[in-house]
């Protein structure tokens, strides 16, 4: 049988975060997560029935919002939302102001928050 539920991507440099949020969020969405930015990009590129992606800001290699510019070229179609830790910073306003980044939530998060905002993301 086919799931109805929306394929989102989570891209975190943290093990246990990947594995939290695909637990919280296993529920409400398929789930597929990647380590790095260049593993998002290659997900996006493999599983073309993503509906959203979620991203960690601060990752080595490639940052949050390096990820999001680089993705949003190949699969701009998509909301990009970013999960994270800090404050939001004048960065990320800017690239919210500029549509880059549909959503900023901030850790820790409650998992009905996401879920909603994710579904008001893809919904629009």
């Amino acid at each position: 049988m086919m799931s109805s539920k929306p394929s989102i991507l989570y891209v975190d440099d943290e093990h246990i975060n990947l594995f939290l949020f695909g637990r919280l969020m296993d529920k409400y969405f398929k789930v597929i997560t990647a380590i790095s930015g260049p593993e998002g990009l290659q997900k996006l590129e493999n599983n073309p029935e993503i509906k959203l992606v979620i991203t960690d800001l601060r990752m080595p290699k490639m940052d949050g919002l390096e990820f999001v510019k680089k993705a949003k070229s190949h699969f701009g179609n998509i909301p990009y939302v970013i999960l994270s830790g800090f404050e939001k910073s004048d960065e990320v306003k800017e690239a919210i102001d500029e549509g880059l980044v549909q959503e900023y939530i901030q850790k820790p998060y409650s998992s009905e928050v996401v879920a909603n905002r994710i579904m008001e993301c893809i919904s629009n």
